[in-house]
C-alpha cells in the first residue's frame, strides 16, 4: 500500500504536471495557427511541447524507479527550485517572484525531491486552477527546519469543497507528513492562495 501511494503521488506529480505544460504549448500552437501567424513561430511552440515530453518521460521514469529528480543532479535545491520558477513563468506567462535564505545549506535528497516536488505541485494548480496572474515563491532553510512558501493572487477556494478525484492536496500533505514535518494552506474565494511547508532539515 505505501508503495502504491509513492507511485500515485510520483504519477500526478511527473506525468499529470508535465501533461498540463505540454497542454498549455499545444493550445498556443493551435491558436497561432487559427491567426494565420508564421509557421517558424509555430515550429518553435511545438519544439517547446517536443522538449516538455522528453523531460516529462524522463522524470517519470526517475519517480517509478525512486531515483533523485533529474532537475537537482548536481545543484542545490535553491538553484532547481530558481530554474523551476523561470521555466514555469515562461510557460505560464504568469510572474513569479523567487527568494531564499540558507539555500545552500546541504539537505537529504528525500527532503529536497520532496519540497521541489511540492512546489512542482503549487505551482501547477496557480497555473491551472487558480487563474493567478503572479506568484511569490520563498525557500528558507536552517539547520533545524527547511521552510517553502508559495502564495499566489488568483481566485483561491474553498479548502472544504475540493473536488473528488483531484489528489493534489492529497499528495501536498502526505510529502509534507513522510518528510516528518507540516503542510499549513490558507485560500477562500476571491482571496488567492497560500501554501507553506515546514520539514526537518537533517
Amino acid at each position: 500500500m505505501e508503495e502504491r501511494n509513492r507511485l500515485a503521488r510520483e504519477i500526478h506529480d511527473t506525468l499529470a504536471q508535465g501533461l498540463t505544460a505540454i497542454t498549455l504549448q499545444l493550445q498556443s500552437a493551435d491558436a497561432l495557427l487559427d491567426n494565420n501567424v508564421d509557421a517558424e513561430d509555430i515550429q518553435q511552440v511545438v519544439q517547446r511541447a517536443l522538449t516538455l515530453t522528453q523531460a516529462s518521460l524522463e522524470e517519470a521514469r526517475r519517480s517509478v524507479l525512486d531515483l533523485r529528480a533529474a532537475p537537482l543532479e548536481g545543484r542545490s535545491l535553491s538553484d532547481a527550485l530558481q530554474a523551476l520558477a523561470q521555466q514555469w513563468s515562461a510557460e505560464t506567462v504568469i510572474e513569479i517572484d523567487f527568494g531564499s535564505i540558507g539555500g545552500n545549506h546541504p539537505l537529504p535528497i528525500r527532503v529536497e525531491v520532496g519540497l521541489y516536488r511540492i512546489a512542482q505541485e503549487a505551482l501547477t494548480n496557480a497555473a491551472r486552477h487558480a487563474g493567478a496572474s503572479h506568484v511569490a515563491m520563498h525557500l528558507l532553510i536552517t539547520p533545524q527546519v527547511a521552510r517553502l512558501l508559495v502564495e499566489d493572487d488568483g481566485s483561491g477556494f474553498n479548502p472544504e469543497q475540493t473536488h473528488k478525484g483531484r489528489f493534489g492536496l492529497v499528495g501536498l500533505n502526505e510529502r509534507a507528513r513522510l518528510l516528518g514535518g507540516r503542510l499549513h494552506l490558507e485560500s477562500s474565494l476571491g482571496a488567492g492562495t497560500r501554501v507553506e511547508v515546514t520539514v526537518p532539515s537533517s
